[in-house]
């Protein structure tokens, strides 16, 4: 990507401020090297930043473009691009944890889903989420990181205004394999009988 981008006229140093390149004991080299790329959307649909995720147990095992002028992680919501339309049809928006989720919830038809990028849920993704809805179903890994990712969003959607459903996966699921296996009509039906804020913390 370096050379390609120094063929172009690129120089280092918009490469290093752009996240795509970093400067170690060899030179400048690509960041994102040897890694499945996920582009990054804004809400039109333009490139403003990359996913990345290792092809084997290298760490970390993702990685994302650092902040820009374009870019501001706490306030991107990952495929919410694609993701409006069917949050405006659907009435509501599925919000799941990573990449691969996102990809093969729209895969399956649930084509309201979109995710943070690897960090936790913040006021800027809700403040993005509320100009197509303000209902979410909360979808966590069933497991007690899940849990307590679970617990750790209440406030903040209760604080946004956001009338949210939790879901919590059978335990060792996530998305991406309960939909892989199960099916699109299995998830649904998991769908409705998210617990309201409220019931979830007495259930819990």
């Amino acid at each position: 990507l370096c050379i390609h981008l120094r063929n172009k006229g690129v120089p280092d140093s918009l490469m290093l401020q752009s996240g795509l390149a970093a400067s170690g004991e060899k030179g400048v080299y690509d960041v994102f090297r040897d890694r499945i790329i996920f582009p990054i959307s804004d809400i039109q649909g333009n490139v403003i930043a990359f996913g990345g995720r290792v092809m084997d147990d290298s760490m970390p095992k993702y990685l994302n473009s650092p902040d820009t002028a374009l870019f501001k992680k706490s306030a991107t919501l990952y495929g919410l691009d694609h993701a409006k339309d069917g949050i405006r049809k659907n009435g509501y928006a599925i919000i799941v944890e990573g990449y691969f989720d996102v990809a093969v919830c729209h895969q399956f038809g649930l084509n309201n889903a979109a995710a943070p990028l690897g960090t936790a849920l913040t006021a800027g993704h809700l403040q993005k989420l509320r100009r197509f809805t303000k209902k979410a179903v909360m979808v966590f890994d069933g497991d007690a990181a899940g849990k307590a990712a679970a617990k750790r969003s209440l406030p903040l959607l209760l604080e946004q205004g956001v009338a949210a459903k939790i879901l919590l996966l059978p335990e060792n699921d996530d998305p991406d394999s309960f939909l892989r296996r199960e099916g699109a009509k299995s998830f649904d039906a998991l769908l409705s009988k998210a617990h309201p804020v409220i019931e979830f913390l007495l259930h819990d």
